[in-house]
């Protein structure tokens, strides 16, 4: 049999967690998978050596701030050289469409934060025009969500509150055209404005749309309001009210959360939750405001910021969310000032108080900044958390992966690498078709991209070859923009997007639909 590809002599890890890594052939032709077995008789117009390598399908980033970066930059490749294949848009319900020019700059303003300074026009008033960015010019795939932030500014702007009826029939509108454009998922952040406003019968309501649609419901769960206990009982009753399966975003294993996923068992309630396995999230100071101080639109809220009252009131909240180690690390400003300092380090220099530098910070820089929030708990219980979390079976892998700023969270560079380098080769907590399969087969099977996450015949080629003796993050909390290493060969429907660990120039990416 002739083929396009021929990767000969590697160890097949199918994706389906099932089982273990078996030696096989794996031949392409066009953009899919024509065999695997034995293909000595087989010639191709290229043969890769995959002797001590292992072959894997191409891994799914279900939670990754990507959508600008794809299309250009420095970090255009951080993704592809993990081994991510397809990268899923619209998380913690952020998006731009489909919305009028000025509505999508606002919002870009407000979610800067994640996706740095816009590279082209912010200007997608349909769905289909936003979608036809990357077709062409992304090296990954893209997989459409509702982003449930645009859909209730589309309707309701910024608004604190509750929607009426006529509202709520808008939001079901847009999210069903965005479920007929082919999303899976109706994603929400409900710490982030608008959506922190929405009720729990708007969730139920629209829910059941994209549930209709065979779709499930992803979110940043809403804690600043209703505690970490509350918000996870929140997303419980959301999913016995509306009858959809229901997914968390970035969250771990501990006395908390455990329990809760033990009761989850005994119901029979269908959720499940992602992780990126470093000890440290990443995200806005205005986030860690008191929610009246931040609810409304950037302009609105940095004007509310300015009176003395409310920055009293705030720089109390501040002390308590900031904890007592001041080692959060400044990734982002739109200045470029204290990037890469501690808290500490830049409150010292400026002679301010940590929480009364963070307050400054959101008015100088026009709310735009952005901090990696280590957990602040002691090393040793993070340690034991990371390893309960890697091993849960309702947990799969996700990025939660920050681009196109100064200073980004490592696990944007190495999240997916660490898993086979930490968890497999120096920890012994997971083999190695488990870590793919949280990588691959397990998103895929969860968001409802039926054709990916597996290596079988007909399937699509997106594959990874991977050597895992070496395969492993660089990136560090003081150097971030380390590329992974180990991944020596990734396609992306039957292209070649790296080459010998070197990216090419080829762009295969395209929009998967659900289903």
């Amino acid at each position: 049999m002739q083929f396009d590809y021929l990767i000969r002599g590697g160890h097949v890890v199918d994706g389906t967690g099932r089982r273990a890594p078996f030696p096989a052939d794996v031949g392409i032709v066009g953009d899919r998978v024509a065999a695997v077995g034995d293909l000595d008789a087989s010639s191709a117009g290229r043969v890769i050596d995959a002797h001590g390598h292992a072959v894997s399908p191409g891994f799914i980033d279900v939670h990754v701030h990507s959508e600008s970066t794809l299309l250009g930059g420095r970090d255009q490749m951080a993704g592809v050289r993990q081994g991510i294949t397809t990268q899923l848009l619209a998380p913690d319900g952020f998006g731009w469409a489909p919305l009028p020019p000025d509505q999508a700059r606002e919002m870009w303003h407000y979610t800067q934060f994640a996706y740095g300074s816009p590279k082209f026009p912010v200007d997608w008033p349909t769905i289909d025009s936003y979608l036809s960015l990357f077709p062409g010019r992304s090296p990954a795939n893209v997989y459409p969500q509702v982003p449930h932030c645009a859909v209730r500014f589309g309707v309701m702007g910024w608004a604190p509150r509750p929607a009426t009826e006529d509202e709520l029939n808008a939001m079901e509108r847009t999210t069903r055209a965005w479920m007929e454009a082919g999303a899976g998922v109706l994603c929400l952040g409900l710490d982030y404005q608008p959506s922190a406003h929405a009720t729990l019968q708007e969730l139920v309501v629209l829910c059941k749309v994209a549930a209709s649609y065979g779709g499930i419901y992803a979110a940043h769960q809403r804690y600043q309001i209703l505690g970490r206990k509350g918000a996870w009982e929140e997303t419980i009753e959301l999913a016995r009210q509306s009858g959809i399966p229901v997914h968390v975003s970035h969250e771990r294993v501990d006395d908390e959360t455990g329990p809760i996923l033990d009761r989850a068992d005994r119901d029979g309630i269908d959720l499940t939750f992602e992780s990126y396995l470093y000890p440290a999230g990443m995200t806005h100071i205005t986030m860690q405001l008191p929610m009246w101080v931040q609810a409304g639109g950037p302009a609105e809220v940095l004007e509310r910021m300015k009176k003395p009252e409310v920055r009293s009131e705030s720089l109390t909240h501040l002390r308590k969310q900031l904890g007592t180690r001041g080692n959060q690390i400044v990734g982002y400003t739109k200045s470029g000032r204290f990037i890469g300092l501690t808290l500490a380090e830049a409150a010292k220099s400026v002679n301010k108080s940590w929480e009364e530098f963070a307050y400054d910070l959101v008015l100088e820089e026009d709310g735009v900044q952005a901090f990696v929030f280590p957990w602040q708990t002691p090393a040793e219980e993070n340690a034991r958390t990371l390893d309960r979390t890697a091993v849960h079976p309702r947990m799969l892998i996700a990025s939660d992966g920050v681009y196109d700023v100064p200073h980004p969270h490592p696990r944007s560079y190495g999240c997916f690498v660490q898993v086979p380098g930490r968890f497999v080769r120096e920890r012994g907590l997971l083999s190695l078709e488990e870590a793919v399969y949280k990588m691959s087969g397990f998103p895929a099977q969860r968001f409802g991209l039926k054709d990916r996450g597996r290596i079988a015949e007909g399937l699509p080629a997106d594959l990874v070859v991977f050597d895992p003796a070496t395969v492993c993050d660089r990136s560090t909390w003081q150097e971030p923009i380390q590329p992974a290493v180990g991944v020596e060969w990734v396609f992306v429907n039957g292209e070649l997007v790296i080459d010998r660990g070197v990216p090419t120039e080829r762009r295969p990416g395209r929009v998967l639909r659900r289903g």
